[in-house]
């Protein structure tokens, strides 16, 4: 199944640094509604956190595919996030549910392709909360920078 999300190839290169110079490649996924609004309002609020994640729209948590996050890790990406509105607040009705109930499945295919699941976050951001995006942020990538480069980079066997 093809998703209309495509991973921004050239922002997930990795540049030839040092190892002590480590910067994780994160990609988020982010709900329109809510964590998109998070992710502006700590921008709009100068809150403070690390500039390394790639931020993708997205109409609803639900629309993230298992597929286009193994696309995501496989294009480069250290760590990706998936953020949602908190369950019961989908502007969709199940969106995050649907969400929630992907993930557990997708962290064993991780796990079993050799890719930690600590490296894939879903969590719940509405657009209130700006600061709890920061946080968020802040941790994912402290934690990141504690696992060695994923460097999967690998090319698609779809030409694309």
């Amino acid at each position: 199944m093809r998703t209309p999300y495509s991973v921004p190839r050239v922002l997930l290169r990795r540049s030839a640094v040092s190892e002590q110079a480590y910067e994780p490649k994160i990609v988020g996924f982010l709900c329109n509604w809510c964590s998109y609004a998070g992710a502006d309002l700590a921008g709009a609020a100068r809150l403070k956190y690390p500039p390394n994640v790639k931020i993708i729209r997205v109409p609803c948590s639900g629309r993230v595919s298992p597929e286009l996050v193994i696309r995501t890790f496989r294009e480069g990406a250290d760590g990706v996030m998936v953020l949602g509105c908190h369950i019961g607040d989908c502007h969709y009705a199940t969106g995050n549910h649907r969400t929630a109930r992907r993930m557990p499945v997708l962290r064993a295919l991780l796990e079993f392709t050799g890719i930690e699941s600590e490296r894939l976050l879903v969590k719940w951001v509405s657009s209130s909360e700006g600061e709890l995006f920061a946080q968020t942020v802040r941790e994912f990538t402290e934690k990141l920078r504690q696992m060695p480069p994923l460097g999967l980079q690998m090319t698609s066997t779809s030409g694309k």
